[in-house]
């Protein structure tokens, strides 16, 4: 369940932040990617360069990374880059300034910009653990959704014996691993996704595409892994990186995604056609570079196979979801696309929508199902498009 995660480890001003160390081995033990930030704090207690060594990554402290040079260290992106962050050991202090929004460290920073999971071991004295306030913070934190790794008992840096004992680095990771096996809904299930564009050739330079970017398709290939699921991509040409535990066959024209798509399609149990497949392509492209030759020039074009239609005729049990970008009757012609197809769902997004369609980090979606009914929803991040997607298709399974 760890192998390829991205694991963005957290470390704060506690004694036991000498175990971040083990931490870090145990998750690269395990096939994840790590990490780290830490606190100014933490750095009394284990050096950067230790983690960095450990990690095989640079270490993250600062929030300027050279003041001469104006290079500054981007928390957003190390929030979106983590699957998962894991707070450990997280003091009566930071956690009372994770509740409070707090962002007066890089790591506090990091933590507000984060989309994953997230984790917290505590670690602290037995009184300052048993407070009523870290009580408070802690459950606020539970309450939103936030994972608390309990301490154990034991000795503490105090001499006194009690709870508040950093878990053990093995137990912080199984507490991990147990919370990725029990949210893996798709476990066991089988998904093609395809994404992007396709490009059809004019000659070897040039092509007829569009502006997909592929994002949508991408992230709902991320959060079916992390569900578990077995997930295969088949993606046109994108610049976009594969999502961990994915399966990614690249092609480039809607006819090579055709083939990919008619070979895989048999073993599969779910079938999302987020691509942007081109309706049709160059009947004869050139072999060599058209020359500028006149001031006009005509393509005759042919009609590409219709993938979801012969997806919808073929189907047995797969459950068989489409993608309809509109630009007007947005809603009929969706509803037509759903009935001839033979879909069980489509997502529905419009191109007038702002925030909306080709080549945003965002997406306004509503999803139409067979029996007429419709499910609208704001505009989102498309990571959280992807989990209200994959919501109605744990919900048709």
């Amino acid at each position: 369940m760890l192998n390829g995660k991205n694991v963005l480890l957290a470390v704060t001003g506690s004694i036991a932040a000498y175990k971040s160390a083990l931490i870090v081995r145990e998750f690269i033990k395990k096939g994840a990617n790590v990490k780290v930030v830490m606190t100014n704090a933490a750095c009394d207690f284990i050096t950067p360069l230790t983690l960095s060594t450990l990690s095989k990554n640079p270490v993250f402290k600062d929030f300027v990374k050279d003041s001469e040079k104006g290079v500054w260290n981007n928390h957003v992106e190390l929030g979106l880059w983590a699957d998962l962050m894991i707070v450990a050991p997280a003091t009566a202090n930071s956690i009372a300034k994770l509740v409070s929004g707090h962002a007066d460290s890089f790591l506090l920073a990091t933590y507000l910009s984060a989309r994953c999971p997230v984790f917290v071991a505590p670690a602290m004295d037995l009184d300052m653990f048993k407070h009523e306030s870290t009580q408070e913070n802690l459950s606020i934190l539970t309450e939103r959704k936030v994972s608390i790794i309990q301490p154990e008992y034991g000795e503490l840096a105090s001499g006194l014996e009690g709870e508040g004992r950093l878990a053990e680095p093995e137990q912080i990771v199984k507490a991990v691993r147990d919370y990725l096996l029990n949210i893996a809904t798709l476990k066991d299930k089988r998904i093609l996704i395809t994404a992007g564009p396709t490009h059809e050739s004019i000659d070897p330079v040039r092509f007829i595409g569009n502006h997909s970017s592929g994002k949508m398709g991408f992230a709902l290939a991320k959060v079916a892994a992390e569900r578990g699921a077995s997930v295969q991509l088949i993606a046109g040409p994108v610049v976009l990186d594969t999502p961990s535990g994915v399966d990614r066959i690249n092609v480039t024209s809607a006819k090579e995604m055709f083939e990919a798509v008619k070979e895989t399609f048999a073993n599969i149990d779910v079938v999302i056609m987020a691509a942007a497949v081109a309706d049709y392509r160059v009947k004869s492209p050139a072999l060599e570079k058209i020359k500028k030759n006149s001031s006009e020039m005509e393509l005759l074009l042919e009609k590409n196979e219709d993938i979801l239609l012969y997806l919808g005729n073929n189907k047995k049990h797969q459950l068989l979801i489409g993608f309809a970008l509109e630009t007007e009757n947005e809603i009929k012609n969706a509803e037509k696309k759903l009935i001839s197809k033979k879909l069980d769902a489509i997502v529905l997004n419009s191109l007038k929508n702002k925030g909306a369609g080709f080549a945003t980090d965002t997406n306004q979606i509503s999803i139409l199902q067979k029996d007429n009914k419709m499910i609208s929803f704001e505009l989102k991040h498309k990571n959280d498009v992807a989990t209200d997607v994959l919501d109605v298709i744990e919900k048709l399974l």
